[in-house]
């Protein structure tokens, strides 16, 4: 590190802690040839940081809103984003929309059973760069993911809002048909799949737990939001006839088991709309 002026020394230290020793050489070697023709220091140092390790454009975002949330991406030139159908809120003037079903038949009515819409949106930058924003349809939060080719998520139904094109909607079947039926996510979720940033919408608050391979959390009905594709879930019965009939919690609990990470949601729309059904007036005679 000696080599370097002092400002660019702590760039370097993490670059060879995060990448390893064999890319810190490189990467240094690379620099001094870049210094040595002439070129600025801090195109390089950007350059670094603008690109993931994977080599791709970092999207540059932010969410706001508090409760009732809303992400705003800022695209380069050039640069797309999916959403659902119905999900732009507002957006710069050269964005360009297309309308797609982003595969066949199959692709199409499979997001249809995930909760998404039958055809989706998607938004190019052009002419420079542009700026578009998708809002929640619910209250809750916005929860951002990065999505590899070996670390998909599950999802439930309508989570999706948005995501770069490298990413890939689909429909997810429980294995487990009693897991269908009463694990309160319905039989159907969302996989999400392929490379890219997403977001997702959930439903309240989110709490994040990470379990060890083995390791269980009995999540009440309606409450998972959503797991790591390592993860995988079963339904629990209550225990006890009276804990099931006057305990309120109802018959079953869905049990998730690591390895992986679970995102938990407080304010299920399921449950707000069983609360509200009571203040709703009747429609009969």
């Amino acid at each position: 590190l000696a080599r370097f002026p002092m400002v660019w020394q702590p760039f370097f230290h993490e670059l060879s802690i995060k990448k390893g020793i064999f890319c810190y050489h490189f990467a240094s070697v690379f620099f001094l040839h870049f210094i040595n023709c002439g070129l600025s220091p801090g195109l390089l140092i950007y350059c670094f940081h603008k690109l993931n390790p994977r080599g791709r454009i970092i999207m540059r975002y932010e969410i706001k809103g508090d409760n009732l949330p809303v992400v705003i991406m800022n695209l380069e030139s050039g640069e797309s984003i999916i959403t659902q159908g119905g999900g732009m809120a507002w957006m710069s003037p050269n964005m360009h929309m297309e309308t797609t079903s982003r595969g066949g038949i199959g692709k199409l009515l499979g997001r249809a059973l995930s909760g998404d819409t039958l055809f989706q949106n998607i938004y190019t930058a052009e002419n420079g760069n542009g700026v578009i924003a998708v809002a929640s349809s619910f209250p809750g939060e916005i929860r951002k993911f990065e999505i590899t080719p070996d670390k998909p998520m599950i999802m439930q139904k309508s989570a999706f809002l948005c995501s770069e094109k490298g990413v890939e909607l689909s429909v997810y079947f429980k294995k487990n048909l009693g897991t269908g039926l009463f694990g309160g996510e319905g039989f159907i979720m969302q996989m999400i799949s392929g490379t890219g940033t997403c977001f997702a919408e959930f439903d309240g608050s989110v709490v994040e737990y990470e379990l060890k391979e083995g390791q269980q959390i009995i999540v009440d009905t309606g409450n998972l939001a959503a797991m790591s594709a390592t993860c995988s879930m079963d339904i629990q019965t209550v225990p006890g006839v009276k804990n099931a009939i006057f305990g309120g919690e109802g018959l079953f609990n869905t049990v998730v088991t690591g390895p992986g990470r679970v995102w938990l949601q407080t304010m299920p729309i399921s449950s707000v709309a069983a609360v509200l059904r009571n203040y709703l007036p009747s429609t009969s005679g």
